[in-house]
C-alpha cells in the first residue's frame, strides 16, 4: 500500500521547497520576499521578518519535512514518543489555522482582499496551507 505515503511525501516536498525559500531569505536573498507579506490598504507592510526569524522558520519547515519522512517511515529514526504521537496533528493544525488565516490580513477568512498580497494568498499561500494541513490529517490516519 505505497499510496499511503503520498500524503506524507507531498507534504515533505514541499516544506523542503519552502523551508529552501526561508534560507535563501535569511542568507539575504530578496526574490519573491515583498510578495509574501500581508499589507494593509495603504501599502504598509503588517510584518517585517529579520533574517533570524525568515532562518527559524526555515528550521521549523526542515523539521516539519523530516518529521513527516519519520512518520510515513521513509527515514528510519525513533523519535520521543510525545513527539511522534502528537507532532504531525500539531503541525497539521498549524497549517490549518493558517489557511483559515486571522479574520484581518492572511488566510481565507481575511477582510482586506485587493492588496496583491491578499490575491497570491487566495490563490496560493492559504491554499497550500489547506493542503499541507490535509494531508497531515491523512498521514496521521494512515499511519
Amino acid at each position: 500500500m505505497a499510496w499511503k505515503i503520498l500524503p506524507g511525501l507531498i507534504n515533505s516536498i514541499l516544506l523542503l521547497g519552502i523551508s529552501a525559500i526561508h534560507f535563501y531569505w535569511a542568507l539575504g536573498g530578496k526574490w519573491g520576499i515583498e510578495k509574501t507579506l500581508p499589507t494593509n490598504l495603504e501599502g504598509k507592510k503588517m510584518l517585517n521578518p529579520k533574517k533570524i526569524d525568515s532562518a527559524l522558520v526555515a528550521i521549523f519547515l526542515l523539521c516539519f519535512a523530516i518529521l513527516f519522512l519519520i512518520k510515513v517511515e521513509l527515514l528510519p529514526l525513533h523519535l520521543p514518543q510525545l513527539i511522534s504521537r502528537f507532532g504531525i496533528g500539531v503541525i497539521s493544525a498549524i497549517f490549518l489555522l493558517r489557511a483559515f488565516g486571522d479574520l484581518r490580513y492572511i488566510g481565507f477568512t481575511k477582510k482586506i482582499t485587493s492588496t496583491d498580497f491578499a490575491r497570491r494568498d487566495t490563490q496560493f499561500y492559504s491554499p497550500l496551507c489547506l493542503l499541507i494541513g490535509i494531508n497531515g490529517m491523512l498521514t496521521e490516519l494512515f499511519f
